[in-house]
């Protein structure tokens, strides 16, 4: 089957290069960045580019800073759990494993959360993320590494995952925590800084992008940009990023499966998320479950067999051997403003959330890439 999906540009700029680009630019090498003596990705979980451009009036300061250009592609799926392993080791999800929200463990009907599945599931975060952290290979080369985040992230399994060796600060306030990552940049000639903030995402999921609250979390989130570029060393370069953008699907968009659905015929597991599932098929259903939903579902969105995703290098140029299981048999990914649950799931909790991502749309894929300080 001749497969019609959206193709990134040959030159875009990809979220997994932008790490080995700051740290090429620490060496005067980089093809994307100015030198700088230190440099600082902030990244801002849930703030598409798309989000940005139409949000503009609530972000002056990054509205102002940013150009047309500056702007990247996350991977697939536009999943939190997939998109920062990918920044923070410069490597695809067919490398890093982790291909998705929740993911099948080969072999098993377990289906961990990868966010939160490495303490309750006994996910290895060593084994399981199958690639090395960058901050974690600059640490052991004598670099200053350093974290600056939330307090409850300290020790987790997906910190410990994708961020190991690298030293933690803390602070609740966004503010608070741009001014500790200049500090830190400013004071570690050569060091690198990750600071992250993930309040927006949490808005948006509950609220929609769209609302009022959002709006307001943007606004602090510019002001935080505009802290961190006012408090940042000559010489000391930060990039504004995301790890997906959000689409708002409310809940008369909800697709529900349900018991006796002809679409669960033969899916063993649901794994993914709304707008992007994993179907595990049960063994020799696979073929007819791709053909099931590519019959009801097609006209809104991307009904994808493994092999197809794999042979269009959705997950990256290359998938171990090791992660192919882990993909779903057969992958739906809306391209319409929908989302689909899993109603025999005794908790509905989910079915609250507004704003989604997940799927290959433009809104979900494309992140800021604005420059401040020594990068301008």
């Amino acid at each position: 089957m001749s497969l019609s999906l959206p193709a990134d540009h040959p030159h875009a700029r990809s979220l997994t290069g932008v790490l080995p680009q700051l740290l090429s630019s620490l060496r005067g090498e980089s093809d994307w960045f100015a030198p700088a003596s230190s440099a600082i990705v902030f990244v801002v979980d849930g703030l598409g580019a798309r989000n940005l451009a139409v949000r503009a009036g609530h972000a002056r300061f990054l509205a102002a800073a940013m150009t047309k250009k500056d702007v990247a592609r996350t991977v697939f799926p536009s999943t939190t759990a997939a998109a920062l392993t990918s920044l923070l080791t410069g490597t695809w999800p067919g490398e890093h494993g982790i291909v998705g929200y929740r993911v099948r463990v080969p072999g098993t009907d377990s289906v961990p959360n990868q966010l939160k599945g490495w303490e309750t599931d006994r996910l290895s975060p060593t084994t399981w993320q199958r690639a090395q952290p960058l901050f974690e290979r600059e640490s052991d080369a004598g670099r200053p590494t350093f974290v600056v985040s939330r307090a409850e992230y300290v020790g987790s399994g997906f910190t410990e995952a994708t961020l190991r060796g690298a030293q933690f600060a803390t602070a609740d306030d966004v503010g608070d925590r741009a001014r500790i990552a200049a500090d830190l940049a400013n004071s570690n000639p050569g060091s690198l800084v990750y600071l992250y903030v993930p309040d927006l995402d949490g808005l948006g999921h509950k609220l929609g992008w769209e609302s009022d609250a959002w709006a307001a979390g943007l606004e602090r989130v510019d002001s935080a940009a505009r802290t961190l570029s006012t408090a940042l060393a000559p010489g000391v370069g930060a990039i504004v990023t995301a790890d997906h953008g959000m689409v708002d699907v409310p809940r008369h968009r909800h697709l529900l499966l349900s018991e006796g659905s002809e679409l669960l015929d033969g899916v063993r597991l649901i794994g993914g998320e709304p707008r992007m599932l994993h179907l595990y098929a049960e063994d020799g259903a696979a073929e007819r479950v791709a053909e099931v939903w590519r019959a009801s579902e097609s006209s809104r969105s991307w009904v994808i067999t493994r092999d197809e995703a794999i042979a269009a290098g959705l997950f990256g140029p290359v998938v171990d051997i090791a992660v192919r299981d882990r993909i779903g048999n057969v992958l739906v990914a809306p391209r319409a403003a929908v989302a689909y649950y899993d109603d025999r799931l005794f908790d509905k909790a989910a079915q609250k959330m507004i704003g989604q991502h997940g799927s290959l749309t433009d809104e979900e894929r494309t992140v800021p890439l604005v420059r401040l300080g020594a990068f301008a």
